[in-house]
């Protein structure tokens, strides 16, 4: 993880793992509600559009590419946030996350007052803005260079921790951070998808306020000690 952070890295680390877990909870909503495709994890969408050239296979084209259309969208403000702000870290990260939480609830109210619903053409529109969310967290996330915690793509976190483990050409050591992002995804898929048997809008919400916490704590928790 980057030394250049601006807290302690407990505190980082906690916060990532928050959002890995919300990224867990809106990935559920996306592929089990609004027609099996994903929000933050890009790759299943490739893909999906792959697949897609078979119509027999019933796989959906237009929403793999509003989300991907979206994600690049919410990437690019990412970086841009990063070249601006990036000498103030603590502006820079808690700024991007906290307008990642406001965008996150405000689309759990359109969906929840009914403006917006999460069937048919208009769930493209909560695509699209759920998208957009996760492009600016992986952006994000991505500057601020946590290898082992990239709080969506688990691709290479899975490959590293069975590269480095004493079956590969590691020493056997236990990487916590790599087996608590991949609980947290887990346990954030899981959860995502009990809840939605009740309400969808309640988990867009929740990922809402744990981004928000998270927010906060890159803009209030405790420096990294010196030294």
């Amino acid at each position: 993880m980057s030394e250049d952070l601006p807290v302690a890295r407990r505190w980082a680390v906690g916060a990532l793992l928050v959002m890995t877990f919300s990224t867990g909870l809106v990935d559920a909503v996306s592929f089990l509600r609004l027609g099996h495709v994903f929000v933050a994890n890009m790759t299943g969408n490739v893909v999906f559009l792959g697949l897609s050239v078979v119509p027999e296979y019933g796989l959906p084209v237009v929403a793999p590419l509003v989300a991907m259309a979206a994600f690049v969208l919410g990437a690019f403000l990412g970086g841009q946030l990063s070249r601006f702000l990036g000498h103030r870290p603590r502006r820079w990260l808690g700024g991007a996350f906290a307008g990642q939480a406001v965008l996150l609830a405000l689309t759990a109210v359109l969906v929840g007052t009914g403006v917006l619903r999460v069937g048919g053409r208009p769930a493209l529109t909560v695509i699209g803005l759920l998208g957009f969310c996760f492009g600016l967290q992986n952006a994000t996330v991505r500057l601020l260079a946590p290898r082992d915690l990239t709080t969506t793509v688990l691709t290479q976190t899975l490959t590293a921790l069975t590269a480095q483990s004493v079956l590969g050409a590691g020493t056997g050591s236990l990487p916590r951070r790599k087996v608590a992002s991949l609980l947290a995804m887990c346990a954030g898929a899981a959860v995502g998808a009990l809840l939605l048997q009740v309400t969808t809008t309640g988990v867009i919400g929740l990922a809402a306020v744990l981004v928000a916490c998270a927010a906060g704590l890159f803009a209030l928790a405790p420096e990294p000690p010196p030294g």
